[in-house]
């Protein structure tokens, strides 16, 4: 069973993050769900935004460094929105991933100092028409980084909302959260 690291998007570890934690702890792995908060949640994203800007540049990764440094090798790396951030970024400089997650986001690889790792699986998942996915460049990025790995996967889902995947917000989507959790737990079954 896999170990996974799922950070969480800007406006905090909220329940539905937490739900697509036990999801995946359903299927029989072990999910950890660090806080960059510390318990904070908001009710959007420009709050999440400021929050993290009143945090100072570079503490998301420093934050990031400081999780995973007690942790195994062999991990899973997954990220919601902002959280794709440290997980990409750990997927591709920390040796050792099994594999990484990316839900509705994604950077070029050129972001985190090059290409994808060999041997690494990577899924992204995101709504075509998303503004921030779709229509900011995250879906070209997410081309960009499949096309460039061993084992890469890119899902695109019909729709135009961000954090489709977070059960405990308007923009949620029942229907295509589901399809990502079926595909994110079949990867985590072969890693």
């Amino acid at each position: 069973m896999a170990d996974v690291v799922l950070f969480h998007h800007v406006q905090g570890l909220t329940e539905g993050v937490r739900r697509l934690a036990d999801a995946m702890r359903a299927g029989g792995h072990t999910v950890h769900t660090p806080d960059f908060f510390g318990g904070a949640t908001f009710p959007s994203i420009d709050e999440g935004f400021a929050a993290v800007r009143g945090r100072g540049e570079g503490a998301l990764h420093a934050w990031a460094d400081e999780v995973v440094a007690d942790l195994p090798d062999g991990l899973v790396l997954a990220g919601v929105s902002l959280g794709v951030m440290p997980a990409q970024r750990l997927a591709q400089t920390r040796p050792g991933a099994r594999g990484a997650v990316l839900l509705e986001a994604c950077a070029p690889p050129s972001a985190f100092g090059g290409g994808w790792p060999a041997g690494v699986p990577v899924q992204v998942h995101g709504m075509e028409h998303d503004p921030f996915f779709g229509l900011e460049g995250d879906i070209e990025a997410a081309h960009e980084l499949v096309a460039g790995a061993d084992d890469g996967e890119l899902f695109v889902y019909p729709g135009d909302v961000h954090l489709f995947t977070d059960s405990s917000l308007p923009s949620h989507d029942a229907a295509a959260t589901a399809q990502v959790l079926e595909r994110v737990l079949a990867l985590l079954a072969r890693v």
